[in-house]
């Protein structure tokens, strides 16, 4: 019974006495490699040499920090729900006086890490975040010998006054819109003089 109507013809040739000691296909293979001497190389001298990353590129994190230096991070934890890996820990602290200009808010992250052998970088963490206070940057993961050194904490995370991270390029046309509103408390920024009346 014939189950298809293709069919193969199987040749029996022989091979010549070239064929056998392999210096045909040997050759091939040596003008192959040889070819690809003169062509432009596919890798780079890295780190001294770097390719561009895309503007949107999801790396290192970082807590953002607002215009005066206040942390904007609240331990919501709405991050850590957020996160599919679970590679987002926190505890909370409450701000006590004097430290205003510490923390935007009354509730900070007292401890805030990240697992970084966790993380899948998906960037839901920063889509959840109601303060605008994590973001992934265009920034890689540095390279560690010990599995204990990719558990960043805020000493690695927050973002220092002198070295600013640019993230407006990860923020919707509508979020950075919605900046412009005054008179939201989202977008109130820490006023030391108005904290004195207060007090």
């Amino acid at each position: 019974m014939q189950l298809t109507n293709r069919r193969k013809v199987v040749s029996d040739k022989k091979q010549t006495v070239m064929e056998q000691l392999y210096l045909p296909g040997l050759l091939k293979g040596m003008l192959i490699t040889g070819s690809h001497l003169f062509k432009k190389r596919a890798t780079v001298d890295y780190p001294d040499e770097k390719r561009p990353i895309a503007p949107i590129y999801r790396g290192l994190h970082v807590l953002k920090r607002d215009d005066n230096g206040a942390e904007r991070c609240t331990s919501c934890g709405m991050c850590a729900v957020a996160c599919p890996a679970e590679a987002i820990t926190m505890e909370s602290g409450e701000r006590k006086k004097g430290e205003e200009h510490l923390y935007r808010e009354e509730k900070y992250a007292k401890i805030y890490e990240i697992n970084m052998l966790r993380c899948i970088f998906c960037g839901l963490c920063e889509e959840a975040c109601p303060k605008e206070a994590i973001f992934l940057t265009d920034r890689l993961v540095d390279a560690e010998y010990e599995r204990d050194d990719f558990i960043y904490g805020k000493d690695k995370l927050v973002e220092k006054m002198d070295q600013r991270i640019d993230v407006t390029k990860r923020q919707t046309p509508e979020v950075l819109e919605f900046k412009k509103i005054k008179g939201l408390k989202h977008n109130e920024l820490h006023d030391p003089k108005k904290l004195k009346d207060k007090h």
